[in-house]
């Protein structure tokens, strides 16, 4: 199998099995591009998830794009930001196509229960992911530390946290 060809089906199989928006995403695609595939190393992919997360867009496209990027060019950035996007489009013209006959069943609605406790483990362990290389020392802690408490306690808006940490790591590192 080619490398294009790979690079669609792993962002297509990501795309399709994984539920609850980009951070529920990003076990599975760290699990593929680093362990399976090895196109990139944990380190790097840790950079890549920052650089997603403050560039415009979806972070799981956002990486798709990159990685696709670095591993085969244009055409790996093209194909693995269509595998991924693909099945959710496919997902939901089938879904918006049923949704008005079957939205008061009872099952349909206890699947969609069903799958809240889900999306909420897979949005955790892509918070555990990220953390677990992201601590290199005694400032990132304080600035991680810093950041979360003026986003959760005094509501600090999350672009100007972004940029503000990211003067101090650049003045600090």
């Amino acid at each position: 199998m080619g490398l294009l060809t790979k690079i669609f089906i792993t962002f297509f199989k990501i795309g399709l099995f994984s539920f609850g928006g980009g951070y529920a995403m990003l076990p599975l695609i760290q699990q593929e591009v680093t362990s399976t595939n090895q196109w990139v190393s944990v380190k790097e992919f840790i950079d890549i998830v920052a650089i997603s997360q403050v560039t415009p867009g979806p972070i799981a496209i956002n990486s798709a794009t990159y990685i696709g990027y670095k591993t085969a060019g244009i055409f790996g950035s093209a194909l693995a930001t269509l595998g991924v996007v693909a099945p959710s489009i496919i997902i939901m013209v089938i879904i918006c196509r049923f949704f008005f006959k079957f939205k008061n069943n009872k099952y349909v609605e206890n699947a969609f229960l069903g799958l809240r406790p889900a999306v909420v483990g897979l949005v955790a362990a892509a918070a555990l992911l990220v953390t677990k290389g992201s601590f290199i020392d005694y400032k990132s802690i304080i600035i991680f530390a810093a950041a979360f408490i003026a986003s959760y306690k005094f509501k600090a808006d999350p672009i100007l946290m972004t940029v503000v940490a990211g003067v101090i790591g650049f003045l600090l590192y």
